[in-house]
Protein backbone atom coordinates (compact mmCIF):
# COMPACT_ATOMS: atom_id res chain seq x y z
CA UNK A 1 0.00 0.00 0.00
CA UNK A 2 2.95 2.75 -1.07
CA UNK A 3 0.81 4.22 -4.55
CA UNK A 4 -1.87 3.34 -6.21
CA UNK A 5 -2.93 5.63 -9.46
CA UNK A 6 -6.46 4.45 -10.09
CA UNK A 7 -7.75 4.80 -13.71
CA UNK A 8 -4.59 6.47 -15.87
CA UNK A 9 -6.61 7.22 -18.65
CA UNK A 10 -7.54 10.81 -19.88
CA UNK A 11 -4.70 11.91 -17.37
CA UNK A 12 -5.48 15.52 -18.04
CA UNK A 13 -8.56 15.72 -16.27
CA UNK A 14 -7.29 13.96 -13.13
CA UNK A 15 -5.46 14.94 -10.20
CA UNK A 16 -2.66 12.82 -8.31
CA UNK A 17 -3.48 13.33 -4.82
CA UNK A 18 -1.89 12.35 -0.86
CA UNK A 19 -4.24 11.09 0.90
CA UNK A 20 -4.84 11.90 4.25
CA UNK A 21 -7.79 10.60 6.30
CA UNK A 22 -9.63 7.60 4.98
CA UNK A 23 -12.58 6.15 7.28
CA UNK A 24 -13.73 2.80 7.23
CA UNK A 25 -16.84 1.70 6.33
CA UNK A 26 -19.25 -1.20 6.50
CA UNK A 27 -19.07 -2.36 3.12
CA UNK A 28 -15.17 -2.40 3.53
CA UNK A 29 -15.71 -4.73 6.77
CA UNK A 30 -17.89 -6.52 4.23
CA UNK A 31 -15.13 -6.80 1.33
CA UNK A 32 -12.41 -8.01 4.16
CA UNK A 33 -14.29 -10.52 6.04
CA UNK A 34 -16.42 -12.29 3.33
CA UNK A 35 -14.77 -10.98 -0.22
CA UNK A 36 -18.25 -10.26 -1.94
CA UNK A 37 -20.88 -7.90 -1.17
CA UNK A 38 -24.40 -9.45 -3.30
CA UNK A 39 -22.65 -9.76 -7.33
CA UNK A 40 -20.07 -7.51 -6.39
CA UNK A 41 -16.87 -10.44 -5.66
CA UNK A 42 -13.56 -9.71 -5.07
CA UNK A 43 -11.34 -12.27 -7.59
CA UNK A 44 -8.26 -10.35 -7.22
CA UNK A 45 -6.38 -8.75 -4.16
CA UNK A 46 -8.08 -5.39 -3.70
CA UNK A 47 -6.98 -2.42 -2.12
CA UNK A 48 -10.06 -1.22 -0.47
CA UNK A 49 -11.04 2.55 1.33
CA UNK A 50 -13.73 4.90 -0.27
CA UNK A 51 -14.63 7.62 2.32
CA UNK A 52 -11.47 9.80 1.67
CA UNK A 53 -9.61 12.90 1.88
CA UNK A 54 -6.78 14.23 0.44
CA UNK A 55 -4.09 16.69 -1.15
CA UNK A 56 -4.11 18.01 -4.92
CA UNK A 57 0.07 17.34 -5.51
CA UNK A 58 -0.14 17.48 -9.02
CA UNK A 59 -3.21 18.41 -11.95
CA UNK A 60 -3.75 17.20 -15.37
CA UNK A 61 -3.28 20.01 -17.96
CA UNK A 62 -7.33 20.71 -18.25
CA UNK A 63 -8.04 20.95 -15.19
CA UNK A 64 -9.41 24.50 -14.50
CA UNK A 65 -10.97 24.43 -10.73
CA UNK A 66 -8.24 22.62 -8.70
CA UNK A 67 -4.73 23.68 -8.03
CA UNK A 68 -1.28 22.15 -6.01
CA UNK A 69 -1.95 22.02 -2.46
CA UNK A 70 -5.64 22.77 -2.28
CA UNK A 71 -7.55 20.72 0.30
CA UNK A 72 -10.30 18.18 -1.16
CA UNK A 73 -13.17 15.65 -0.33
CA UNK A 74 -12.96 12.77 -2.95
CA UNK A 75 -16.41 11.36 -4.41
CA UNK A 76 -15.35 8.02 -5.07
CA UNK A 77 -17.18 7.12 -8.08
CA UNK A 78 -17.11 8.19 -11.28
CA UNK A 79 -19.64 7.85 -14.00
CA UNK A 80 -19.44 7.16 -17.55
CA UNK A 81 -20.99 10.41 -18.36
CA UNK A 82 -22.80 9.12 -21.25
CA UNK A 83 -25.70 7.06 -20.80
CA UNK A 84 -29.02 7.42 -20.23
CA UNK A 85 -28.56 7.54 -16.37
CA UNK A 86 -25.87 9.94 -16.83
CA UNK A 87 -27.83 12.46 -18.73
CA UNK A 88 -30.81 12.56 -17.06
CA UNK A 89 -28.69 13.05 -13.84
CA UNK A 90 -28.99 10.11 -12.26
CA UNK A 91 -25.14 8.79 -12.20
CA UNK A 92 -24.95 7.21 -9.22
CA UNK A 93 -26.83 3.91 -10.96
CA UNK A 94 -24.71 4.42 -14.14
CA UNK A 95 -23.92 1.05 -15.45
CA UNK A 96 -20.69 1.90 -16.07
CA UNK A 97 -19.26 3.72 -13.16
CA UNK A 98 -16.20 3.43 -11.69
CA UNK A 99 -16.80 2.96 -7.82
CA UNK A 100 -13.24 2.83 -5.51
CA UNK A 101 -13.46 0.00 -3.66
CA UNK A 102 -15.75 -1.98 -5.50
CA UNK A 103 -14.68 -4.85 -7.33
CA UNK A 104 -12.67 -4.70 -9.99
CA UNK A 105 -11.73 -1.42 -8.71
CA UNK A 106 -9.05 -0.59 -6.25
CA UNK A 107 -9.55 1.61 -3.29
CA UNK A 108 -8.36 4.65 -1.86
CA UNK A 109 -6.60 3.65 1.13
CA UNK A 110 -2.64 4.56 0.11
CA UNK A 111 -0.36 7.54 0.38
CA UNK A 112 -1.62 8.28 -3.25
CA UNK A 113 -4.67 8.08 -5.34
CA UNK A 114 -5.26 9.50 -8.95
CA UNK A 115 -8.79 10.42 -9.56
CA UNK A 116 -10.73 12.58 -11.47
CA UNK A 117 -10.68 16.09 -10.88
CA UNK A 118 -14.24 16.81 -11.51
CA UNK A 119 -15.58 14.24 -8.29
CA UNK A 120 -12.91 15.99 -6.14
CA UNK A 121 -14.43 19.15 -4.20
CA UNK A 122 -12.52 21.64 -2.03
CA UNK A 123 -12.58 21.73 1.50
CA UNK A 124 -13.32 25.03 2.77
CA UNK A 125 -11.10 26.09 5.84
CA UNK A 126 -13.07 25.25 8.67
CA UNK A 127 -13.49 21.60 7.58
CA UNK A 128 -10.57 19.47 8.53
CA UNK A 129 -9.24 15.94 6.58
CA UNK A 130 -11.36 13.95 9.05
CA UNK A 131 -14.31 15.49 8.36
CA UNK A 132 -13.68 15.56 4.26
CA UNK A 133 -13.25 11.93 4.65
CA UNK A 134 -17.01 11.75 6.23
CA UNK A 135 -18.43 13.51 3.75
CA UNK A 136 -19.11 10.34 2.01
CA UNK A 137 -21.24 8.57 4.19
CA UNK A 138 -22.90 12.33 5.46
CA UNK A 139 -23.78 12.14 1.25
CA UNK A 140 -25.58 8.97 2.39
CA UNK A 141 -27.51 10.11 4.73
CA UNK A 142 -28.44 13.18 2.74
CA UNK A 143 -29.40 11.33 -0.47
CA UNK A 144 -31.81 9.10 1.58
CA UNK A 145 -33.70 11.65 3.24
CA UNK A 146 -33.63 13.64 0.37
CA UNK A 147 -35.65 10.73 -1.89
CA UNK A 148 -37.79 10.02 1.23
CA UNK A 149 -38.98 13.79 1.48
CA UNK A 150 -37.74 14.62 4.90
CA UNK A 151 -38.83 18.57 5.84
CA UNK A 152 -39.51 20.25 8.86
CA UNK A 153 -42.93 19.03 10.27
CA UNK A 154 -42.60 15.59 9.33
CA UNK A 155 -41.94 12.65 12.06
CA UNK A 156 -39.34 10.16 10.95
CA UNK A 157 -38.51 7.40 12.75
CA UNK A 158 -34.64 6.39 12.37
CA UNK A 159 -33.99 2.55 12.50
CA UNK A 160 -30.89 1.58 13.42
CA UNK A 161 -27.72 3.85 15.26
CA UNK A 162 -24.64 3.03 13.50
CA UNK A 163 -22.86 5.89 11.47
CA UNK A 164 -25.39 5.72 8.77
CA UNK A 165 -28.41 6.23 11.46
CA UNK A 166 -26.60 8.78 13.38
CA UNK A 167 -25.86 10.75 10.07
CA UNK A 168 -29.31 10.48 9.33
CA UNK A 169 -30.01 11.81 12.44
CA UNK A 170 -27.68 14.93 11.98
CA UNK A 171 -29.17 15.51 8.83
CA UNK A 172 -33.02 15.31 9.76
CA UNK A 173 -32.38 17.62 12.18
CA UNK A 174 -30.34 20.41 9.92
CA UNK A 175 -33.36 20.06 7.71
CA UNK A 176 -35.65 21.25 10.43
CA UNK A 177 -37.41 17.78 12.40
CA UNK A 178 -38.33 17.98 15.72
CA UNK A 179 -39.93 14.74 15.63
CA UNK A 180 -37.19 11.95 16.01
CA UNK A 181 -37.60 8.54 17.33
CA UNK A 182 -34.65 5.92 17.03
CA UNK A 183 -34.85 2.03 17.21
CA UNK A 184 -31.95 -0.15 18.01
CA UNK A 185 -30.84 -3.48 19.57
CA UNK A 186 -28.37 -1.55 21.15
CA UNK A 187 -28.42 0.61 24.36
CA UNK A 188 -24.75 1.73 24.09
CA UNK A 189 -25.70 3.39 20.65
CA UNK A 190 -29.08 4.63 21.44
CA UNK A 191 -27.37 6.34 24.39
CA UNK A 192 -25.31 8.06 21.78
CA UNK A 193 -27.97 9.12 19.36
CA UNK A 194 -29.08 11.11 22.72
CA UNK A 195 -26.02 12.59 22.95
CA UNK A 196 -26.85 13.92 19.51
CA UNK A 197 -30.23 15.39 20.69
CA UNK A 198 -32.77 12.31 20.30
CA UNK A 199 -35.05 12.50 23.15
CA UNK A 200 -37.01 9.34 22.19
CA UNK A 201 -35.27 6.14 22.10
CA UNK A 202 -36.71 2.49 21.87
CA UNK A 203 -34.15 -0.21 22.45
CA UNK A 204 -36.13 -3.48 20.67
CA UNK A 205 -34.24 -6.16 21.72
CA UNK A 206 -35.73 -9.00 22.63
CA UNK A 207 -39.16 -7.08 22.21
CA UNK A 208 -41.91 -8.45 19.89
CA UNK A 209 -42.95 -6.04 16.35
CA UNK A 210 -46.30 -5.42 17.66
CA UNK A 211 -44.85 -4.48 20.86
CA UNK A 212 -42.25 -2.10 19.36
CA UNK A 213 -45.08 -0.57 16.86
CA UNK A 214 -46.78 0.54 20.05
CA UNK A 215 -43.89 2.29 21.80
CA UNK A 216 -43.09 3.75 18.60
CA UNK A 217 -46.53 5.14 18.20
CA UNK A 218 -47.42 6.28 21.80
CA UNK A 219 -43.75 8.07 21.67
CA UNK A 220 -45.15 9.60 18.30
CA UNK A 221 -48.81 10.05 19.19
CA UNK A 222 -49.48 8.35 16.04
CA UNK A 223 -47.84 6.83 13.31
CA UNK A 224 -44.46 8.28 11.72
CA UNK A 225 -44.42 10.06 8.33
CA UNK A 226 -41.39 8.40 7.55
CA UNK A 227 -39.13 5.50 7.99
CA UNK A 228 -35.33 5.45 7.53
CA UNK A 229 -34.28 2.21 7.92
CA UNK A 230 -30.69 2.02 8.45
CA UNK A 231 -29.86 -1.36 9.97
CA UNK A 232 -30.71 -3.91 6.71
CA UNK A 233 -32.28 -6.66 9.56
CA UNK A 234 -35.13 -8.35 8.41
CA UNK A 235 -37.26 -7.59 11.94
CA UNK A 236 -36.31 -3.99 11.43
CA UNK A 237 -37.28 -3.58 7.74
CA UNK A 238 -40.87 -5.33 8.74
CA UNK A 239 -40.85 -2.91 11.65
CA UNK A 240 -40.89 0.28 9.01
CA UNK A 241 -43.28 -1.27 6.61
CA UNK A 242 -45.83 -1.99 9.34
CA UNK A 243 -45.73 0.99 11.32
CA UNK A 244 -45.22 4.02 8.56
CA UNK A 245 -48.40 5.79 8.55
CA UNK A 246 -50.61 5.23 5.55
CA UNK A 247 -49.13 7.11 2.21
CA UNK A 248 -46.16 7.47 3.89
CA UNK A 249 -42.17 6.44 2.97
CA UNK A 250 -40.38 3.53 3.93
CA UNK A 251 -36.88 4.61 2.83
CA UNK A 252 -34.26 1.82 2.99
CA UNK A 253 -30.87 2.90 3.23
CA UNK A 254 -29.43 -0.13 5.40
CA UNK A 255 -27.56 -3.46 3.51
CA UNK A 256 -27.80 -6.45 4.91
CA UNK A 257 -29.48 -9.79 4.05
CA UNK A 258 -29.61 -10.24 -0.04
CA UNK A 259 -33.21 -11.55 0.35
CA UNK A 260 -35.98 -10.86 3.35
CA UNK A 261 -39.57 -11.60 3.98
CA UNK A 262 -41.95 -8.68 4.20
CA UNK A 263 -45.52 -8.49 4.80
CA UNK A 264 -45.64 -6.74 1.18
CA UNK A 265 -50.01 -6.32 1.73
CA UNK A 266 -48.97 -4.15 4.75
CA UNK A 267 -47.68 -2.02 2.00
CA UNK A 268 -50.22 -2.52 -0.58
CA UNK A 269 -53.58 -1.64 0.97
CA UNK A 270 -51.91 1.42 2.71
CA UNK A 271 -49.76 2.83 0.19
CA UNK A 272 -46.72 3.00 2.00
CA UNK A 273 -43.96 4.02 -0.84
CA UNK A 274 -40.94 1.13 -0.37
CA UNK A 275 -37.81 2.98 -1.67
CA UNK A 276 -34.09 2.52 -2.15
CA UNK A 277 -31.10 4.26 -2.62
CA UNK A 278 -27.88 3.55 -4.32
CA UNK A 279 -24.88 5.71 -2.80
CA UNK A 280 -25.95 9.64 -3.31
CA UNK A 281 -26.72 11.86 -6.51
CA UNK A 282 -25.49 15.60 -6.45
CA UNK A 283 -24.86 15.74 -2.71
CA UNK A 284 -21.00 16.56 -1.96
CA UNK A 285 -21.66 20.21 -2.34
CA UNK A 286 -24.98 20.38 0.40
CA UNK A 287 -22.92 18.03 2.72
CA UNK A 288 -19.90 20.52 2.59
CA UNK A 289 -21.87 23.34 3.36
CA UNK A 290 -24.09 21.48 6.36
CA UNK A 291 -20.62 21.08 7.82
CA UNK A 292 -18.89 24.50 7.09
CA UNK A 293 -21.99 26.24 8.01
CA UNK A 294 -21.93 24.34 11.67
CA UNK A 295 -25.52 22.77 10.68
CA UNK A 296 -24.24 19.35 11.00
CA UNK A 297 -21.09 18.17 13.40
CA UNK A 298 -19.71 15.53 12.67
CA UNK A 299 -16.83 15.59 15.18
CA UNK A 300 -18.13 13.68 17.62
CA UNK A 301 -19.08 10.46 15.47
CA UNK A 302 -15.16 10.00 14.84
CA UNK A 303 -13.78 7.95 17.78
CA UNK A 304 -10.76 6.05 16.25
CA UNK A 305 -7.87 7.13 15.13
CA UNK A 306 -5.15 4.71 13.08
CA UNK A 307 -1.86 5.47 11.05
CA UNK A 308 -1.82 3.40 8.07
CA UNK A 309 0.53 0.97 9.19
CA UNK A 310 -1.99 0.28 11.69
CA UNK A 311 -4.81 -0.88 9.24
CA UNK A 312 -5.54 -3.88 10.58
CA UNK A 313 -6.18 -3.14 13.70
CA UNK A 314 -8.25 -0.20 12.81
CA UNK A 315 -10.02 -2.69 10.92
CA UNK A 316 -10.49 -5.08 13.82
CA UNK A 317 -11.42 -2.27 15.88
CA UNK A 318 -14.48 -0.99 13.35
CA UNK A 319 -15.33 -4.65 13.19
CA UNK A 320 -15.68 -5.67 16.58
CA UNK A 321 -16.26 -1.84 18.03
CA UNK A 322 -13.94 -2.19 20.29
CA UNK A 323 -13.80 0.94 22.74
CA UNK A 324 -17.10 2.43 21.53
CA UNK A 325 -15.84 2.11 18.20
CA UNK A 326 -18.27 4.50 15.71
CA UNK A 327 -16.35 6.31 12.73
CA UNK A 328 -12.62 4.92 12.60
CA UNK A 329 -10.21 7.01 10.60
CA UNK A 330 -6.94 5.76 8.94
CA UNK A 331 -4.18 8.56 8.56
CA UNK A 332 -2.22 8.31 5.38
CA UNK A 333 0.04 10.88 5.07
CA UNK A 334 3.41 10.41 6.95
Amino acid sequence: MVVKLGSIQNTAYKVLLEIQSVGICGSDIHYWKNGRIGDFIVKEPMIVGHESSGKVVKIGKSVQHLKEGDRVAIEPGVPCGKCEFCKKGSYNICPDIKFCATPPYDGSLCRYYCHDADYCFKLPDNVSYDEGAMIEPLSVALYGCKRSGVTAGKSVLICGTGPIGLLNILVCKAMGVSKICVTDISENRLSFAQALGVKSIVCVKNMEIEAVMKEVIARFGGQPDITLECSGAEPSVKLGLKVTKPGGVLMLIGLKALEIKIPIIEATIREVDIRGIFRYVNCYPTALELVSSGAVNLKPLITHHFTLEESIKAFETSHTGAGGALKVMIHCGK
